[in-house]
């Protein structure tokens, strides 16, 4: 159901890379967040207002800021449900996924199994600090550990972050180097290849795949 020409889009040899998008696709993917990122956030409200209820019974903050490296190069503020205890890199050091999961809270670990966590992100796509699909921003300090890797990160802020990508669905949560690289592939491919109609896809393919996931969990929860 959920195809797409997608020919060679995990192949890349180019040594180069420029936005495929022209600037009327530009306007409509602008156009498309603003209006999905309202209504998602007025739509959801209720689910919002709830997750933020249960929160403020635990320590900490119910909203989590961070910040991260975006288009153009910019930093900006990323908006979270906390999923962590506040002592999670209370030494000031920057941790990958797999060292992370150890610090999350009950509830927290129920929000980003499902990526209910993201929510309050649609606020940094209405705002216009990210898009629905896009690269994952990243924080400063693993860029620069990518940039001793390779130089093509530089093209990442030709591009807003996202929500969701293309990256996102296959190569999940990026808790080693190889998949930070892994990761910086893909999202070059698909700035080389990117149109609304591929967006599209990718967001009903990240629907797709929460659908299922929420399933598959329900199912092996009644074994």
């Amino acid at each position: 159901m959920l195809k797409y020409n997608i020919q060679n889009l995990t192949q890349n040899n180019l040594t180069e890379h420029k936005d495929a998008m022209g600037w009327f696709q530009h306007m409509l993917k602008r156009l498309f967040d603003i209006v999905l990122s309202f209504s998602g956030l007025v739509i959801l409200s209720p689910v919002l207002l709830m997750f933020s209820v249960i929160l403020m019974f635990g320590r900490g903050p119910v909203i989590f800021r961070q910040e991260r490296v975006g288009y153009k190069g910019k930093p900006f503020t990323i908006y979270k449900f906390r999923t962590m205890r506040i002592d999670a890199e209370s030494d000031g050091i920057p941790r990958l996924e797999a060292e992370r999961n150890r610090y999350l809270t009950p509830f927290g670990r129920i929000l980003r199994k499902y990526h209910l966590d993201e929510l309050p992100q649609l606020w940094n796509v209405l705002k216009g600090d990210m898009s629905f699909v896009g690269p994952r921003p990243e924080r400063q300090y693993f860029i620069d550990q990518i940039n001793r890797e390779t130089d093509d990160y530089r093209y990442i802020y030709l591009m807003r972050p996202g929500l969701t990508s293309y990256a996102t669905i296959h190569n999940g949560y990026t808790d080693t180097m190889d998949k930070m690289l892994r990761r910086l592939e893909l999202d070059l491919d698909y700035l080389d290849k990117r149109s609304v109609g591929l967006d599209v896809w990718i967001i009903m393919s990240t629907f797709a795949y929460c659908i299922r996931l929420f399933f598959c969990s329900r199912k092996h929860q009644s074994k």
